[in-house]
């Protein structure tokens, strides 16, 4: 049972991003304004565009992510250079083509008229018709925190994971969860210039439901490994990753393996029991929703 509960917990942690820190930030993100970190690295910047226009061709380079100075900012606040965005270009050009297509297609529908379309962003996910059966608004959803980052949160306990599974391969699900993470990055590149604020995502992973023993595996397998994915193909995007509602034999391991992280990673961990614990369904933790003003204040006591 110790070594299951060992795997939940390294498990969540990895979903979480919470393995891979950001050497150039310090605490939870930077807090200088947008406009003086673009002049601050506009060298860098300038070298890494210069590049990426060589390789994708002047007509990609007009179309997001390109077209967003953040995207190349993110990289130089992560001390990343012209070796690691070039992979990132390689990806974007081979494997991960048709997911970066389809999230510039819907993200550029969705704020057409300014507001979101969220439904043109569900249905033109990777296998969309499987998956939206069972990644409702109930057990995921996205908004924003009341100081502009976006809150990606998932309640994974309350996901049929064998019934999806059944329907599709791991390697369908994380294409879906790399999808989110496009659109998601898009989103905060476009806030990040709006408000002069670089935006980040907080990942709240609610365990409410969560079984130790059971589920399917490869649900799991989907999540850890595009999440690690994620973290190679979005510096400097990730914030801190709240764990709530963790089963009460899971909190008790947390005592003693959170000591053994480095310090980094423990200031990105933050652990609650309370938050969204009566919440039915996360769509009352949305905007209007019955619970989003004390999930708001939850947030902000955890982590701001």
């Amino acid at each position: 049972m110790f070594a299951i509960m060992a795997r939940f917990l390294i498990s969540f942690l990895l979903v979480g991003g919470l393995l891979k820190i950001v050497e150039q930030v310090d605490g939870f993100g930077v807090t200088e304004p947008v406009s003086v970190l673009l002049q601050k690295y506009v060298s860098d910047i300038a070298r890494l565009k210069e590049e990426t226009q060589s390789i994708v061709g002047s007509d990609n380079f007009d179309q997001v992510p390109y077209n967003n100075d953040v995207f190349f900012l993110r990289y130089c606040l992560e001390d990343k250079g012209i070796e690691e965005l070039k992979e990132n270009l390689a990806w974007r050009q081979g494997e991960g083509k048709k997911i970066c297509d389809a999230a510039t297609t819907a993200f550029e529908g969705a704020t057409a008229d300014g507001g979101w379309n969220n439904d043109l962003v569900r249905k033109s996910a990777p296998s969309a018709e499987i998956i939206n059966q069972y990644l409702t608004e109930k057990t995921g959803m996205t908004t924003s925190s009341s100081k502009g980052d976006l809150l990606y949160c998932i309640r994974a306990g309350m996901i049929d994971d064998k019934s999806l599974m059944s329907l599709i391969d791991v390697d369908g699900l994380v294409d879906f969860f790399i999808y989110s993470k496009e659109i998601i990055s898009l989103a905060a590149n476009d806030r990040s210039l709006t408000n002069d604020k670089l935006a980040y995502v907080l990942t709240v992973n609610d365990l409410n439901g969560l079984k130790l023993i059971g589920g399917d595996a490869t649900f799991r397998n989907a999540l850890s490994t595009s999440s690690k994915k994620a973290t190679e193909l979005y510096p400097a995007l990730g914030g801190p990753t709240l764990l709530l509602n963790l089963p009460r034999l899971v909190s008790a391991l947390v005592k003693v393996f959170t000591p053994l992280f480095p310090e980094k990673v423990r200031d990105k961990i933050k652990f609650s029991r309370g938050p969204l614990k009566d919440t039915e369904n996360l769509f009352d933790a949305a905007p209007g929703g019955k619970d989003h003003g004390k999930f708001m204040r939850d947030v902000d006591e955890l982590v701001y």
